[in-house]
C-alpha cells in the first residue's frame, strides 16, 4: 500500500523516491516483521494464557517435554500479522508472484488455526481430520497449480516461456518439463513442504529458525532470479518480477527472529499448526514460482530428514509387526529430533546443531546455482 501511495509522489515528496528500490522497501520489511513481533508478541501470549490456550503434550512423547504442558499455543498468529502486514504494505501488490505466496500462506495459516481451536479451545485431542487437513492442502495446491497453467501470463513473458519447467542442479541451459505432471508436482511441494515444518515443529525455536534461514536462501533467489544481470551471470532463468518476493522473505525473516525471541528455549509460546502449516505453504509456493522445486529439497533439507524419519518409522514398524502388535523401529522416536534426544542429547544442543545443518545446507545449494 505504502508503494503504491508513495511512488507515484517521488518527485514531490522528499523520501518517497525510495520506495523505488527493491532493497530498500525488502530491509525495511525484514525490520517491520520484527518490530510487529516485539509489539504484538507479549500482548498475544498474555491474551492466549488468560483464555488458557495451551498445548497438551503426548503421553508417548519424550518424557522431558511434560512440564511445557500449559504453554501458550496459536503464537502462529504473531508470525501471520508479523509478514502479511510489511507485505502488503511495501509489496507491489499487483505482482502475482507475492499475491500468490500470500495467498497460500493466509490459506493454511486459518487451516492451522482450526486445528489448533478444536485442539486447544473445543478440546478435540486430533484436532482436524487429518483427511480434511490434506484436502484442504490439496485443494490450495491445484488451485496454485490451474492458475499458473492458465494465467501464465500475468507472471511475465520469461514465466510463461517455461510455465511447467523447473532449473536442474548442477547442469547448465537444462531444464525438466513437468508437462501435464505439472499440478501434481505444485501438489507434492507444497503439502509435503507444509506438513515437513509441522513435523519439525517440536522443539522450543527449531522449527521457526530452520525456517527463518531458508527465508533467507529465497530472499537471495528471488533477488538474482528477478534481476536480469544476476540471472545472466549465473546462468537461471529470469523472471521479470520475482525479485518483489525479496519482500515477502525478508519480512519472514524478521518475523521469524521475532518469534524466535519468544520461542527460544524455555519457550514463552508456541507458533502451533497455525504457523508451521502456513510458513509451509509459502516456501513451497515460492519454490514453485521461482522454478526451484528441486533446489528445495537441499533448501529444506531439514523438514525433508523429518518427514522421511516419520514415513520409515511407520512403515518399518508395520512391516515387522508380528501377531501380537509388535514392531522393530528404525529410529528410537520420530520425527527425527527426539530421536536425538533419546541419545540423550539436551534440547537445546538439538535445535542449535539442526541450525548449523541448515546453514550448511543453504550454502550448498546457493553453490549449486555456480557450481553448473
Amino acid at each position: 500500500m505504502l508503494y503504491h501511495l508513495l511512488v507515484p509522489l517521488r518527485d514531490v515528496l522528499i523520501g518517497a523516491n525510495l520506495f523505488r528500490y527493491l532493497t530498500f522497501r525488502s530491509a525495511l520489511a525484514a525490520v517491520l516483521g520484527l518490530l510487529i513481533s516485539f509489539l504484538i508478541g507479549p500482548w498475544l501470549i498474555r491474551k492466549l494464557k488468560r483464555h488458557h490456550i495451551g498445548e497438551e503434550i503426548r503421553n508417548d512423547g519424550p518424557q522431558s517435554h511434560h512440564v511445557k504442558a500449559g504453554t501458550p499455543t496459536m503464537g502462529g498468529l504473531m508470525i501471520l500479522a508479523a509478514v502479511a502486514i510489511p507485505t502488503l504494505l511495501l509489496a507491489n501488490l499487483t505482482n502475482f508472484y507475492v499475491l500468490l505466496t500470500l495467498l497460500a500462506f493466509l490459506w493454511m495459516g486459518a487451516i492451522g488455526f482450526f486445528d489448533d481451536y478444536l485442539k486447544t479451545i473445543k478440546k478435540k485431542k486430533k484436532g482436524l481430520v487429518a483427511r480434511y487437513k490434506l484436502v484442504s492442502q490439496i485443494a490450495l495446491s491445484l488451485l496454485i497449480g490451474l492458475f499458473i497453467l492458465n494465467y501464465a501470463d500475468l507472471f511475465g513473458r520469461n514465466f510463461r516461456l517455461h510455465t511447467t519447467e523447473t532449473t536442474l542442479p548442477f547442469l547448465k541451459d537444462v531444464m525438466l518439463d513437468f508437462g501435464y505432471m505439472f499440478p501434481l508436482v505444485v501438489m507434492l511441494v507444497i503439502t509435503g513442504t507444509s506438513n515437513g515444518v509441522n513435523l519439525t515443529d517440536g522443539l522450543d525455536g527449531l522449527a521457526i529458525g530452520v525456517t527463518s534461514i531458508a527465508a533467507a536462501a529465497f530472499a537471495v533467489i528471488s533477488y538474482v532470479t528477478g534481476n536480469v544481470k544476476f540471472s545472466d551471470y549465473l546462468n537461471i532463468i529470469y523472471l521479470d518480477g520475482a525479485g518483489e518476493l525479496t519482500i515477502f522473505c525478508a519480512a519472514l525473516l524478521g518475523a521469524g527472529l521475532g518469534f524466535l525471541w519468544y520461542n527460544g528455549y524455555p519457550a514463552q509460546v508456541f507458533m502451533g499448526d497455525t504457523g508451521a502449516l502456513a510458513l509451509g505453504a509459502a516456501l513451497g509456493t515460492m519454490a514453485v514460482l521461482l522454478k526451484k522445486e528441486l533446489f528445495l529439497l537441499v533448501i529444506g533439507g531439514i523438514f525433508v530428514a523429518e518427514a522421511l524419519s516419520v514415513m520409515s518409522q511407520r512403515l518399518y514398524f508395520k512391516y515387522t509387526k508380528n501377531r501380537y502388535g509388535e514392531g522393530r523401529r528404525i529410529f528410537r522416536m520420530a520425527p527425527l529430533h527426539h530421536h536425538f534426544e533419546q541419545l540423550g542429547w539436551h534440547e537445546s544442543k538439538v535445535v542449535v546443531r539442526f541450525w548449523i545443518v541448515q546453514v550448511l545446507l543453504v550454502l550448498i545449494s546457493l553453490t549449486m546455482f555456480k557450481v553448473r
